[in-house]
Formats: C-alpha cells, structure tokens, sequence
C-alpha cells in the first residue's frame, strides 16, 4: 500500500536544461498544466506542504502552481527551502524579483545552510534534508535527458534502499503529449 504523501518535494530540470529562457515560453505552461493536474491527485490524497529548493526552471513554477491551488486548496502549504544563505542573489534582476515575489507568499522559507554558498557539500545536506523531511518526490525529468537532476534522483535512489520514500517522474513524452492536449486543469 501506498503511504500517504503529506509533505511533497518537486524537483526537475532547471529552465536552461530545457532550452528555457522566459516565463512567457509556452512550454511553462505546459510543465504547469501537468504539474497542476498531479498536484491535485497528491491533495485528493492528503498532501499537505509542497516543498521545493527555489531553482529557476521546475522548481520556481511548481512554487507558482502551489500558490495557484491554494484558491481552492486553502489548507496547501508552500515551503521554500534553500540549500544556502543568499540563494538566487547572483540572479538576473528579473529572476530574483520573481523568487522574492514567491518568498513573500510561500508559508515557510528557510535555508539549510545559514552561510553563503561555500562548496557543493551544502547542495548534498540540501538534499539529504529534503528527503528526511518529506515522504515522497515529484520530479519533471526524463532518463533519456539527463540534467543535474540526475543526481537528485541518484540520492532519492540510494534513500529508497533504506527507507520509505515514494518517487513519480514526469517524462519528457507526457510533457509532449500535454502540449497539445487541453484539459482545462
């Protein structure tokens, strides 16, 4: 039997990785519309946080897509979790104003480094973090394109072997056979 997935991590490409430059791309809304639509599955089932680590791509609009569902959702809580003090500062003016904008509306937000960015161990106790705190993993990314999300996966992988933990992966082929399909979601 499926546990129940109360605090939720999505991850997944970041937007370059996808040959994505602008919010107005109309594959966003695509990555969106389907992130919606299993988000709503997650919250007709007891999800009660979506949490994610901030990056530009994946993770910024699974944040949006939150904070869309919580109109009819009310009880859904975003949490903003980053791997470091400062995260997103080296950002284009643009992209720090949109992860301000959801910093401001998010119900938690915290780093799990209390320092600025010093070396690559605070990405692995960023994900070691996520993992012990949430009981499952939602992730836009596709074997047959590796990103840096491949080693996202590859801990997720390794924490399995121990624990509980479920993973859903949003492939590539769903995302196109979204594009075209509108299901008013």
């Amino acid at each position: 039997m499926e546990e129940i997935i109360k605090r939720l991590y999505i991850g997944g490409y970041q937007g370059f990785e996808m040959g994505i430059f602008s919010q107005k791309d109309s594959r966003v809304n695509v990555i969106k519309r389907v992130l919606k639509r299993e988000l709503k599955n997650y919250l007709e089932n007891g999800l009660e946080w979506v949490i994610t680590g901030g990056t530009l791509g994946c993770e910024i609009w699974a944040a949006q897509v939150a904070l869309e569902l919580k109109e009819d959702y009310p009880d859904l809580k975003l949490a903003l979790i980053f791997p470091f003090e400062e995260f997103g500062s080296k950002w284009n003016e643009s992209n720090q104003l949109l992860l301000s904008e959801l910093k401001t509306k998010a119900d938690f937000v915290d780093s799990v480094s209390h320092h600025p960015y010093q070396n690559p161990a605070q990405f692995r106790n960023h994900t070691d973090f996520l993992l012990n705190h949430t009981e499952g993993a939602l992730l836009i990314y596709d074997q047959e394109f590796p990103g840096k999300t491949k080693y996202l996966l590859t801990s997720i992988e390794k924490f399995q072997e121990k624990n509980p933990y479920e993973l859903q992966m949003i492939s590539m082929d769903e995302l196109e056979n979204s594009y075209d399909f509108d299901d008013s979601v």
